[in-house]
């Protein structure tokens, strides 16, 4: 740590964060974005990075307000305390209606795909993540079983549209899909939101207490991390080493998929993302949605592999259609 009232140039750093008439200790690293410091203070005080605003002496409001901004590109100072304006979400299905809807999915280039999940400073923040969040097993992991990861949002809900009941919202075949997989999968909820609405959406449509299977683990916006690449700059993703790195008796890259409708959010793990069609404007597509019915198939088709990580699950379907025609010719 620099002395006080130097600019800070250590790796570690230290910052004092005050918000409600509480000050937070908040511990980075210099490559840090001001993204992974919102991240940490909402951990700190459960207010959403997107509803926070930060203040800091003799600091343009307008540098905190960059995401992208690496905190050893500000001058902060040991001495000098920051200041935190934002409200905790009370209402959190209004909160996910207000959010802006992201359209701007994007392929990264072989090479720059490769450079992100190999990158030190992406391997480092990953090993500091892991020390950081702890994931809460709500049922024991299964000796034997693959691991299946879901997205929620377009994945199994549409949280876009509006509806009396959010049954209405329901991916289609939501619960035969996941009894179907639980069979061979052990199944985890990893969401870009706060806790609170993974397990108050989860409840509301029945995933949580079904008794025709269950769920291992809930994981949050918390657990991500922020990565950048060259052509599409500062994003945040779902590393799966997370879990590897929790659970490494039971999990591992040859075990593991995981359904998201971001690809950005595969980055650090491309071999294990499947991106699923998004499903959206549930009240029209309600009735023609098969999306989940085809990859049951295709998750119990692969099953019995020993490594999934050497598929290539952007063609799951032909892998369904193969199938289907070796048996047809047996």
């Amino acid at each position: 740590m620099a002395g006080e009232g130097s600019a800070i140039t250590e790796e570690e750093i230290t910052l004092t964060v005050k918000w409600s008439g509480k000050e937070y200790t908040v511990r980075l690293c210099a490559d840090d974005s001001v993204s992974e410091l919102k991240r940490r203070i909402s951990q700190l005080t459960n207010v959403l990075p997107k509803r926070q605003k930060l203040l800091y002496p003799k600091l343009l409001a307008s540098k905190l307000a960059d995401d992208s901004v690496l905190l050893s590109q500000l001058p902060l100072k040991s001495s000098l305390k920051m200041t935190m304006i934002g409200t905790v979400e009370d209402e959190i299905i209004v909160d996910q209606v207000e959010s802006p809807e992201i359209v701007d999915d994007f392929e990264l280039g072989q090479d720059e795909a490769v450079d992100i999940k190999d990158n030190e400073v992406n391997k480092q923040k990953l090993r500091r993540r892991v020390d950081q969040y702890k994931i809460d097993l709500r049922n024991p992991c299964r000796e034997g079983k693959k691991l299946l990861v879901l997205d929620i949002d377009y994945t199994l809900f549409d949280h876009r549209s509006t509806a009396e009941n959010p049954l209405q919202l329901m991916r289609p075949y939501l619960h035969e899909f996941l009894t179907a997989a639980y069979a061979e999968y052990d199944i985890m909820i990893w969401s870009a939101t706060s806790m609170k609405w993974v397990e108050l959406k989860m409840g509301q449509l029945g995933v949580l207490n079904n008794p025709n299977y269950k769920i291992t683990a809930l994981l949050d916006h918390l657990a991500m991390i922020t990565v950048q690449s060259d052509s599409r700059g500062i994003f945040d993703c779902k590393p799966l080493g997370l879990i590897w790195a929790h659970f490494p008796e039971f999990y591992s890259s040859k075990n593991t998929i995981m359904f998201d409708d971001l690809r950005r959010n595969f980055v650090m793990n491309p071999q294990n993302g499947l991106t699923i069609k998004p499903f959206k404007r549930a009240h029209s597509s309600r009735e023609s949605d098969q999306e989940l019915v085809r990859l049951t198939e295709y998750l119990l088709a692969i099953a019995e592999l020993d490594d999934l990580s050497t598929l290539d699950h952007s063609k799951w379907q032909y892998f369904n259609e193969d199938g289907v025609k070796r048996r047809r010719h047996a």
